[in-house]
């Protein structure tokens, strides 16, 4: 060892109860995992495309009116956890979407692009989560794009 301490990286921001909010915590994500040289890592477009979908449940589904939800990011070594707060009731689940549904598949993406997810109580409400391994390294042909909006 060489006397340094290992410190989790965290960022976490609020947001309104408003559709601007899902390209708004894209950006916000995407602006933290370039902050933290993660820009070119091959996970970066299924880590947008989770916290979209977690972010649009939860303005669909968790969120009353009123309140807003808080997008947390933590980087631990390579595990990358992300976690949407909402103080909604119910809970979420994973739907059998039909053919023509409009909606139905977040949590399907979800449970398959990261390497886990789950949901567990907080005081009022919420936390739905999901983890990925996330490593710096070379552009990828997946390169993630600035969302705008």
């Amino acid at each position: 060892m060489n006397g340094t301490t290992h410190r989790p990286s965290l960022r976490e921001r609020c947001f309104r109860r408003d559709r601007r909010s899902v390209p708004a915590a894209r950006r916000f994500a995407l602006e933290t995992l370039t902050g933290w040289g993660l820009a070119s890592s091959e996970r970066v477009p299924d880590v947008l495309l989770c916290v979209s979908e977690l972010v649009t449940n939860a303005l669909l589904h968790g969120v009353p009116v009123g309140r807003q939800l808080m997008l947390s990011l933590r980087l631990d070594g390579e595990l990358l956890l992300v976690e949407v707060h909402d103080s909604g009731d119910g809970w979420p689940h994973i739907a059998q979407a039909r053919d023509g549904d409009e909606g139905g598949r977040g949590l399907v993406l979800v449970a398959a692009l990261s390497a886990k997810w789950g949901v567990r109580e907080r005081g009022v409400g919420k936390i739905v989560w999901c983890e990925f391994t996330v490593r710096s390294g070379t552009p990828t042909a997946l390169s993630p794009t600035p969302v705008r909006g």
